[in-house]
């Protein structure tokens, strides 16, 4: 194997580590409006993400680095042609980041509110717009000889792409719901588990037909099996819950978005940016990489810090492994 394709494995497992993490981050802030019940219970929700929101937000800046790195030429040709909807995102990142830190900085509940509200947006927007971003990646844009994007802004917004949103919108969501079951107790515990089961259906529903989509569209064997595993683990995962298996249902939920961004990297290959006008045009991971020696000094840096970097990460989840209620919320900074 060559040190290019590599470096596509890692970068799909950057991607995967960040849509899994930041899957369940963005969730929880989704269900800030659709779960809780009042000022504490939302109290409540954003504590469970507190202390490692901004940790998985590396794995993004991880991802977006190597690709810089790695493939330059892909690099380019996404971030210049997905550039407001990129920009949207980022600005929705920045925006969040500050309303976590913000919203208890002052006691009116209408400073709180906008804040709470930011959350969500920020938190809805992004989970949409990554679906919307990849999509195009996977069924492939208007990219010029000079391996360029040509087309419109509008383009992006097919319906392939905006089922692709859809899908992680509601996946994303359903990942979050059973975290919140996961790590809570008493009746917020109870409501997410229930609303874990009808937004697991709505989920299931636009997976399986996306994902059918794409198997028809470029998959093969490999892509099979990967998609055969997502809707059984989305499956399994439901089953779980219903069962106040939280543990399990998580993990299985997270098993779904690995097989699923498995299964879009896995059409992409040997491609990195599809042409929809000419395939001799595509971006692959031959002609869109950096040199050799480049990508050789990447993989020894590679090998030394992402083990530290992920022992630190787990450590944290760990030290915050514990579940919370409105039990524990100070009567003081409870709204």
């Amino acid at each position: 194997m060559e040190l290019h394709d590599v470096w596509f494995v890692l970068i799909a497992v950057l991607w995967t580590g960040y849509f899994f993490l930041e899957g369940f981050d963005f969730g929880v802030g989704v269900l800030t409006k659709l779960l809780a019940r009042d000022r504490v219970e939302k109290r409540v929700l954003i504590n469970t993400i507190g202390p490692v929101w901004d940790g998985n937000e590396v794995w993004l800046l991880t991802a977006g680095g190597a690709t810089f790195a790695a493939f330059p030429d892909w690099y380019a040709t996404l971030f210049s042609g997905f550039y407001l909807p990129l920009l949207v995102i980022l600005v929705c990142l920045i925006v969040r980041g500050v309303a976590f830190e913000y919203r208890a900085k002052r006691p009116e509940e209408s400073w709180q509110r906008t804040w709470e509200t930011a959350i969500f947006w920020t938190s809805l927007i992004p989970a949409f717009l990554w679906g919307v971003a990849f999509g195009n990646i996977a069924h492939g844009v208007k990219i010029d000889r000079n391996f360029e994007y040509v087309g419109s802004l509008w383009d992006l917004f097919n319906p392939y792409a905006l089922l692709g949103g859809l899908v992680t919108l509601t996946l994303f969501t359903f990942h979050g719901t059973v975290f919140t079951a996961l790590k809570t107790v008493g009746e917020i515990r109870e409501r997410a588990r229930k609303l874990a089961l009808k937004v697991g259906l709505v989920t299931a529903a636009l997976a399986v037909f996306f994902l059918l989509w794409t198997q028809v569209d470029s998959g093969d064997g490999k892509s099979l099996v990967a998609m055969v595993v997502a809707v059984a683990a989305l499956v399994a995962a439901l089953m779980a819950n219903q069962a106040g298996r939280e543990g399990w249902s998580f993990a299985l939920s997270g098993v779904t978005i690995v097989a699923a961004v498995a299964m879009l990297f896995l059409t992409l290959f040997p491609n990195v940016m599809p042409s929809s006008l000419d395939p001799d045009w595509s971006l692959t991971v031959t002609n869109a990489s950096s040199s050799p020696y480049t990508l050789k000094i990447m993989t020894w840096l590679a090998v030394i810090a992402t083990p530290v970097v992920m022992l630190y990460q787990g450590w944290t989840y760990w030290v915050f492994r514990k579940r919370i209620g409105t039990q524990h919320i100070a009567a003081d900074i409870a709204h």
